[in-house]
């Protein structure tokens, strides 16, 4: 079975049905889902985000989110190590946020499933080193 990481603009494509969301839940249908717990506050902040520019989809939009959260969809919450993150950061340019994604997969040795091109490139060039 595949594993995944899994980050925010890639599982909130996912949860809210935007661009590209129904080929990346294709994609990582049956496989062992990975992510840092801050994925859940960036869900949040991107169903705020939504609430508050279309505030009559407020309902639908909560309704996803909760969805996406549900213990059932069998994310596995794993914390990445906070010295290797920052130095990851360093290395990399990457924010702490994004560098937690980055340290989680290479942890695992799974595949990174972003849309984030910045976070992306900096995968593809560690896969390569």
């Amino acid at each position: 079975m595949r594993s995944f990481v899994v980050d925010a603009s890639a599982y909130a494509a996912v949860a809210f049905g935007e661009d590209g969301g129904l080929e990346l839940g294709r994609r990582i249908q049956g496989g062992r889902i990975y992510a840092p717990s801050i994925l859940q506050y960036e869900l949040q902040q991107v169903a705020l985000t939504k609430c508050r520019r279309e505030p009559s989809r407020s309902r639908v939009i909560l309704e996803a989110l909760e969805r996406a959260l549900d213990h059932r969809v069998g994310i596995r919450w794993m914390e990445p190590n906070a010295m290797d993150v920052v130095l990851l950061g360093q290395a990399t340019g990457l924010s702490a946020y994004d560098a937690s994604y980055l340290w989680l997969a290479g942890f695992l040795g799974a595949d990174l499933i972003t849309l984030d091109k910045q976070l992306a490139a900096a995968h593809d060039s560690m896969a390569i080193a």
